[in-house]
């Protein structure tokens, strides 16, 4: 039962998330049932004792700090006279969805929950709900009698999202009067959470002399709002020998301060959504935490420096000689070493075989790999070491002493034996070298007469080809 429960909530809030989208709706104050398509067919059915599903319900809790209130300490439902504690909105929740069958969704980003409730309570009694609400059924596929509808309250209805913003401008208006108020009260007294001694003035006098005395720093003073209470909710947190870091509980103060100490732990928790009211940036923007508008200044810093231009300073990639370690700024300086030092004469050799673009790096892929594995490709000796192989090479004249085109001209040298090969990257591609190559392989072809298939078939010089591949195999 209450896993049927659970299962049924998170449904809702799926179809929330599905209705918050503008094409998977069309007519949002429509009186019409949400399209079938996403009727959740649900094959149980709630029990009869309410005490059964309230157990293991869980709504969102409140937003923190004090909610401002309008007429009275407490919230009226929507729909009825029952009244909760402010700071128990989760009751009223729970409340309007099993008696009501009513949902709001993302209550979390309701800047002003009393406020909120008020304003649908008035406008309720003014017109139906489905006026408002979405319309979901649950268990469809059942007998009409076990059928239910529940009604989604969410800001897809502009009217909705109006009433959240204008209840989001308003608290940042108050927190920003607030804040203000903090930065020129001068009557603050404190003491610190870490040696005990008293300050006077203003806030910002403890926060910096903790920061730079005791190495906890939770931020500047004009970020922190409702600070005296943000003061008391960690010293009874350290009062309670729980660390404000990773929050475990130790048995005495003692422990609890070499444990701080020592893990580095004079901090508090970023994770922990407590501490998200005691921070202006968290009340800017509608729905977003201080991550998230964090990421985005991130983002924006990127995309400026990403188009910024201006200071790049370009550095020439070095290329590396076939046969020693040699590094030359310009394909030309590698040219002219490799010719003096090593007698190969790469554009010579290009030239004299007509090699095009891709056997260029066939080639070189080949040397690479040859003398990497310390093998001389002229006689295939192969030496222990690099510059053994290197003196027998320029002593013997090997280096120019190229195998047969069939042994470097193989598929497998298509790719590279070094990753960073720049070399290869400035190997000649010209539309002359292409165009040579394709008058060296231009041959003319004749087509062959087929009116004589079954002649055609046995004197086709395409069975000597077969039969001296199958000889080869």
């Amino acid at each position: 039962t209450s896993h049927s429960f659970l299962f049924l909530y998170v449904h809702l809030a799926s179809i929330c998330k599905y209705l918050k989208n503008p094409s998977n709706t069309r007519d949002k104050r429509s009186k019409k049932l949400v399209p079938a398509f996403f009727f959740l067919s649900l094959s149980f059915c709630l029990p009869d004792s309410k005490d059964c599903i309230l157990e293991p319900l869980s709504l969102p809790e409140s937003p923190g700090g004090t909610t401002t209130s309008v007429d009275s300490p407490s919230v009226p439902c929507i729909f009825c006279e029952e009244h909760f504690p402010v700071a128990e909105q989760d009751k009223l929740l729970k409340h309007m969805i099993i008696e009501h069958k009513i949902v709001i969704a993302d209550v979390k980003l309701v800047a002003d929950f009393q406020r909120y409730i008020l304003y649908w309570r008035k406008r309720f009694s003014e017109q139906p709900v489905t006026d408002f609400c979405s319309v979901i059924r649950i268990n469809s596929t059942a007998p009409f009698e076990e059928q239910d509808n529940y009604f989604l309250l969410c800001d897809v209805l502009p009217e909705d999202r109006i009433l959240r913003e204008e209840l989001q401008k308003q608290r940042l208006k108050e927190i920003l009067e607030q804040q203000q108020q903090e930065r020129n009260d001068t009557s603050f007294h404190g003491i610190c959470m870490f040696c005990s001694e008293e300050f006077l003035g203003n806030r910002s006098v403890l926060l910096n002399h903790m920061a730079r005395e005791h190495a906890f720093n939770i931020g500047l003073p004009d970020n922190i709002v409702n600070c005296n209470e943000f003061l008391c909710t960690l010293q009874k947190k350290l009062d309670n020998l729980q660390c404000l870091y990773c929050e475990k509980t130790f048995r005495d103060k003692n422990t609890l301060k070499d444990h701080m100490r020592k893990k580095q732990h004079r901090r508090i928790n970023p994770k922990n959504k407590e501490y998200d009211r005691f921070y202006v940036i968290n009340y800017l923007e509608l729905g977003k935490s201080w991550e998230e508008v964090q990421l985005e200044d991130d983002q924006e810093l990127l995309d400026h420096q990403e188009d910024d231009w201006s200071d790049w300073e370009e550095h020439p990639a070095s290329a590396v000689c076939l046969f020693c370690e040699k590094q030359a700024e310009t394909i030309e300086k590698l040219y002219v070493h490799m010719e003096d030092a090593h007698e190969f004469d790469l554009p010579k050799i290009k030239s004299e075989l007509g090699l095009n673009f891709y056997q260029q790096v066939k080639l070189v892929n080949f040397i690479r790999r040859q003398i990497h594995q310390g093998r001389c490709y002229g006689c295939c000796v192969k030496f222990s070491s690099k510059a053994d192989l290197r003196f027998h090479m320029e002593e013997n004249k090997h280096t120019s002493l190229l195998p047969e085109r069939k042994i470097w001209d193989q598929l497998e040298y298509y790719f590279p034996t070094y990753e960073n090969d720049t070399l290869l990257c400035t190997l000649s591609d010209s539309e002359s070298d292409l165009t040579a190559q394709e008058h060296n392989e231009h041959v003319p072809i004749i087509s062959e007469d087929t009116s004589k298939l079954q002649a055609l078939k046995q004197s086709s010089i395409l069975n000597q080809l077969l039969l001296q591949e199958s000889l080869k195999n």
